[in-house]
């Protein structure tokens, strides 16, 4: 983008207001310089690590194209550093009734940020009088984005059924995007498109898609520490929607509980053991002194 240059000829007034409208829009850069002051004044000090850094959320999702639908999974997991902070998030988000979104990376960015672009579709449906096109959700996702050069941290991957049939989408933090038969986001998403190489195949049945979705976001959680807990489905047909939350509990701790033997408790009867001695060491000497009257008031 050029710089924006006035030249000396144009009054002051006019320079200064073109100058603010060039510059209005957007974030706002000006404190970088402050902070970058601060994280060098706390370095001098001695504190570790600067300013604070954002809280992520390592994660599983992915998704696939079957023959007539979409398939969409993710973990529930929520981490804050090394804490985990929330064992039953809910990362696949609502964006039209035809259309849902999975969000890896900021909680908090990708649930506003899906929020944002369901309320938008609402209002073109309104408008329009027809059903939300995918890619019309992709393209609103997109430019959102790429607005923000990747400072909205949201890594969606985005899926759903329209008059064309079932379409399926990643879309990065920065703004761009693929249109794949088979996707995965996030920490966990190396361990999950390994299982998607070996077990995906076109015009796959529901059921073998669910249990291929399954098995990728389980090896995402068996194999990520930012990944963990139970796995979430959602199946996109044309014309309906079934959601599943807990669709696998593969850390459920009463069955492991179940599977472990402890030997049955020993009772011991009082007096059973037999005292050879008792020693006591004194340690501490008490005196007593004589107080003084008290003060008659």
């Amino acid at each position: 983008m050029s710089e924006l240059t006035l030249s000396g000829s144009v009054p002051a007034q006019i320079r200064e207001a073109a100058l603010a409208d060039s510059q209005a829009g957007g974030f706002n850069f000006e404190n970088c310089h402050r902070n970058a002051r601060i994280v060098e004044s706390l370095a001098k000090e001695g504190v570790k690590g600067g300013l604070p850094r954002a809280k992520l959320t390592g994660t599983t999702i992915c998704g696939c194209v079957y023959k007539d639908g979409i398939v969409l999974g993710a973990d529930t997991r929520a981490t804050g550093g090394t804490e985990v902070c929330d064992k039953n998030c809910e990362k696949i988000h609502y964006l039209a009734p035809n259309i849902y979104c999975c969000g890896a990376g900021t909680a908090a960015d990708t649930e506003k940020t899906t929020e944002l672009i369901s309320s938008q579709l609402d209002l073109l449906r309104l408008s329009t009088g027809t059903q939300s096109r995918v890619v019309t959700a992709c393209t609103m996702l997109k430019r959102m984005l790429f607005r923000y050069q990747g400072h909205v941290s949201a890594a969606l991957v985005l899926g759903g059924v329209d008059a064309t049939g079932p379409h399926l989408y990643n879309i990065y933090p920065h703004g761009s995007s693929d249109k794949l038969p088979y996707v995965t986001m996030g920490s966990g998403s190396l361990a999950a498109m390994s299982v998607f190489e070996t077990g995906y195949k076109e015009d796959m049945t529901e059921e073998e898609a669910t249990d291929l979705v399954k098995e990728a976001i389980l090896a995402g959680i068996f194999n990520d520490l930012g990944s963990g807990s139970n796995c979430d489905i959602t199946v996109i047909r044309k014309g309906e929607v079934s959601r599943h939350r807990g669709y696998v509990k593969p850390n459920e701790l009463s069955e492991l509980r179940a599977t472990v033997k402890r030997p049955p408790a020993t009772s011991v009867p009082l007096g059973a053991t037999k005292v050879l001695a008792t020693t006591f060491h004194k340690f501490i000497e008490v005196e007593t002194v004589p107080a003084p009257e008290p003060m008659a008031i």
